[in-house]
């Protein structure tokens, strides 16, 4: 079973000074109000670089980068093709030689 430092690595952590230099991918994405997951989507979208060793750690310069991206809002990538959707097939009528077979039993009765 994964250890509670798993458990909180995918959560944002409030930052001990907002305006820190540095800061941790939790508390980087606790700044930006998004999870930690799309920082690093982010940091990945616009090449930028922010590890030290293992551990992500980004500094105020790529924040406001990573800041004045979402600000912009640009529209979000379709990861998967819009299906068409299918419409019902016209019902096929009867054949005119079954129409009229049907129509003379009909008229021998």
């Amino acid at each position: 079973m994964p250890g509670s430092k798993y458990d909180e690595y995918g959560k944002p952590k409030t930052p001990t000074d907002p305006n820190a230099e540095y800061m941790t991918l939790q508390e980087t994405a606790d700044v930006l109000k998004c999870s930690p997951k799309t920082v690093t989507r982010l940091l990945d979208e616009l090449g930028l670089k922010s590890k030290l060793g293992k551990r992500i750690v980004i500094d105020s310069a790529t924040r406001r980068a990573l800041y004045e991206h979402r600000r912009q809002g640009p529209k979000p990538i379709r990861r998967t093709a819009r299906r068409s959707r299918k419409t019902a097939a016209p019902k096929a009528s009867k054949p005119s030689a079954v129409r009229s077979a049907t129509s003379e039993l009909a008229t021998a009765a």
